[in-house]
């Protein structure tokens, strides 16, 4: 480990954290209907054990930036580790299912402090002209957790309690927090540094009302009830405020100004139309394995992993082409492979072999590895080196919530459109789930196509230098 660059030792110590928190989050996700077992409880009830994590996550982000900027990054993130192993080994300890909803809360702010902050730390240890490979090295544990682990989740439940699912975490956390706490490099502090409590009361409660509707809205009469139409349109409302408060503060809780950075504002529009496409898949491929071809959970579960393998291995060749050619040779063909791997899911028949839905969702994986990452990384390498904290946070909150927004439009669609499908007479339940995840697919091709023109505005440190030698 020694012989390793300093460089590299940062993105090996915030791998571990990162990783662990977003694996717990999906070894859980497939294990909620046991929840309800367990606890003698309903869908609703059980349902906040996801939805607590995602709305407390999402109302600290915005936090990140100033915590970053007065007491230091490393110290940030490794707060937010310690939090997120307290959050644990709550989890572990829990006897009711209100105890597991604390927990995962603890876990959720963890998050929310420690995701935009290790990007930041990888930025300030690498050069721009070598940020691409090593966010990609890094991406790998956003693209691999989400894939391996409800196979984990599934595999511990079988064989062990419930709450060894939190105690999973534990020796990974323990290890980032060590690596973490030897290898992570310093960075200045601002004692003097307002902070903005207006902005960050309205911030919070609007991103929050937002999160906590999406994750409850998971159908179309719950969606569009009275409360959560009043979430929605308040949570809008406040987000709308934030933006005019903030553009007259000097010393604003996010520095609103990135957004006029074009490269910048591209991005997070890629990142958001590549998020709901894996997000995207994340749900319905396990409705297609399941309840169209009749297949089991493990067989779900193996359909990830060459996806995932794919992904981190073309995420660290994409970022390594980011940082040589620059965005233009990596994001527009990247996001070209996902979209046309996702539009051949929606041409699938009953007939379909698993060995062609699995190669699909592979090339799916390896579209996604060249055209996220890279696509964040030419984002962050265009604006200021002191905004990067901010512009992390920012891209994790917008990220979060078009993830959000992709799994409910889904679920409602896949609910509403099977059931109209299933009305005709001469279609049967199996046929009709089929045609609807056809459709399902075919949406999300849509989305990430039309993100494609967008991505030849990005521009690199390779175009930045080329502009340069025109100029002189």
């Amino acid at each position: 480990m020694s012989k390793l660059p300093n460089k590299w030792l940062v993105v090996v110590s915030v791998l571990f954290g990162t990783f662990t928190v977003i694996l717990n989050n999906s070894m859980l996700n497939p294990i909620l209907p046991r929840f309800i077992e367990i606890f003698e409880s309903n869908a609703v009830a059980v349902g906040w054990i996801l939805t607590i994590f995602m709305v407390a996550m999402g109302m600290t982000m915005p936090l990140t930036g100033y915590f970053g900027d007065r007491f230091g990054k490393k110290k940030v993130y490794l707060v937010g580790l310690c939090i997120f192993l307290l959050g644990s080994a709550l989890g572990f300890f829990s006897s009711t299912l209100g105890m597991v909803i604390l927990s995962r809360a603890i876990q959720g702010m963890a998050g929310g402090l420690m995701m935009p902050i290790a990007m930041a730390l990888i930025f300030n240890s690498f050069p721009r002209h070598e940020r691409g490979l090593a966010v990609g090295v890094y991406g790998v544990a956003a693209m691999v957790a989400p894939a391996i682990g409800p196979t984990i989740g599934g595999f511990l439940i079988q064989y062990v309690d419930w709450p060894w699912l939190f105690a999973f975490n534990i020796p990974f956390g323990l290890t980032g927090l060590l690596l973490s706490s030897k290898f992570l490099e310093r960075t200045e502090t601002d004692p003097t540094k307002r902070f903005d409590l207006i902005g960050f009361l309205i911030i919070t409660s609007g991103i929050g009302a937002v999160l906590f509707a999406l994750g409850r809205g998971r159908t179309l009469e719950t969606l569009v009830d009275p409360l959560n139409i009043t979430l929605i349109v308040g949570g809008l409302t406040a987000v709308i405020l934030f933006v005019f408060y903030e553009n007259k503060q000097e010393d604003p809780l996010l520095n609103l100004s990135v957004f006029k950075v074009p490269t910048y504002s591209v991005s997070i529009l890629v990142t958001s139309a590549a998020s709901i496409g894996l997000f995207s898949g994340i749900f319905l491929l396990p409705l297609l394995i399941q309840n169209v071809y009749g297949l089991n959970e493990v067989m779900t579960g193996l359909l990830f992993l060459p996806a995932a393998a794919a992904s981190g291995i073309f995420m660290s060749i994409g970022g390594r082409l980011l940082d040589k050619k620059g965005p233009k040779y990596v994001v527009p063909p990247g996001l070209t492979i996902m979209a046309s791997a996702t539009l051949g899911l929606s041409f699938l028949q009953l007939s379909t072999p698993y060995w062609l839905i699995l190669l699909l969702n592979t090339v799916r994986g390896l579209g996604m590895g060249m055209g996220n990452m890279p696509a964040t990384t030419s984002g962050m390498n265009s604006i200021p080196e002191h905004l990067v904290a901010q512009g992390s946070a920012m891209n994790n909150i917008i990220r979060q919530i078009s993830s959000s927004l992709g799994i409910v439009f889904f679920s409602i669609y896949y609910e509403v459109r099977r059931a109209q499908v299933s009305a005709s007479p001469d279609i049967d339940m199996q046929a009709a789930t089929l045609q609807t995840l056809n459709e399902a697919f075919l949406v999300s091709a849509i989305i990430l196509l039309i993100a494609i023109p967008f991505s030849f505005i990005l521009k690199g440190v390779p175009d930045d230098k080329e502009e340069a030698k025109k100029q002189t």
